[in-house]
């Protein structure tokens, strides 16, 4: 908030493959420790306009936890990290 002046939270937009139309999501690109937005059906790539990106918490007890979560395809994957089971 800046004195005299208004505050307007940012607007967090979506943003779309300009190939196929999907929607872009957040890639780090670990060499040159840079922020991209990716697209998951094609190869296109861009850089995003600033290296941040909001980040919501929302905490879930045990039974809400969809039982199928594993297997939801608007979900992020990662292959950084196997799984140790």
């Amino acid at each position: 908030h800046q004195p005299g002046g208004t505050y307007e939270p940012g607007f967090v937009g979506i943003r779309f493959c300009q190939e196929c139309n999907n929607m872009l999501y957040p890639k780090e690109d670990k060499e040159n420790r840079i922020l991209l937005y990716a697209c998951r059906n094609c190869d296109y790539q861009q850089e995003a306009d600033n290296s941040l990106i909001p980040i919501f918490h929302h905490l879930f007890s045990d039974t809400e936890i969809y039982i199928y979560v594993s297997q939801d395809p608007t979900l992020p994957r990662t292959e950084d990290h196997p799984c140790p089971k």
